[in-house]
């Protein structure tokens, strides 16, 4: 049993503390729920669970599909976080651009920027390209 294991999620993680985690972030009405057990419904606690789990194959891999589930939804609300963080801090980059060009007092009118193009659009939105507009043909 000391073979390495790279590409098993579950390697080094023992069953107590897989039921642990579930427990903590979910409650055991929830395991209840979604997985129908008596020991989880029925004065649950965690050694009758994993004197139960240990014992039943079908149990114990219902209960590591969900604690796996719930690593990667884990792992994919860290990097959307991460990635609207570096969005926000990108976009309030380009606010205080915008505000330092325009602090000398001076707004800009869309004459500058050759207002007929402009004409009709409101804030904040882009007039269609021409060439897009026949189907890029």
């Amino acid at each position: 049993m000391s073979e390495e294991q790279p590409k098993n999620p579950l390697h080094g993680v023992t069953l107590k503390s897989i039921l642990e985690e579930l427990v903590e972030n979910r409650g055991w009405e929830d395991l209840a729920a979604r997985i129908h057990v008596r020991c989880f419904e029925n004065d649950p606690s965690i050694p009758s669970s994993l004197k139960f789990l240990r014992k039943t194959d079908w149990a114990r891999a219902k209960v590591e599909r969900l604690y796996l589930d719930d690593q990667r939804e884990r792992e994919r609300n860290q990097k959307r976080n991460k990635r609207r963080a570096c969005q926000r801090a990108y976009r309030a980059e380009q606010d205080s651009a915008d505000s330092s060009d325009t602090s000398d007092g001076a707004e800009l009118d869309g004459s500058e920027l050759g207002g007929s193009e402009l004409d009709g659009v409101e804030p904040g939105e882009f007039p269609a390209d021409s060439d897009e507009s026949d189907g890029g043909a």
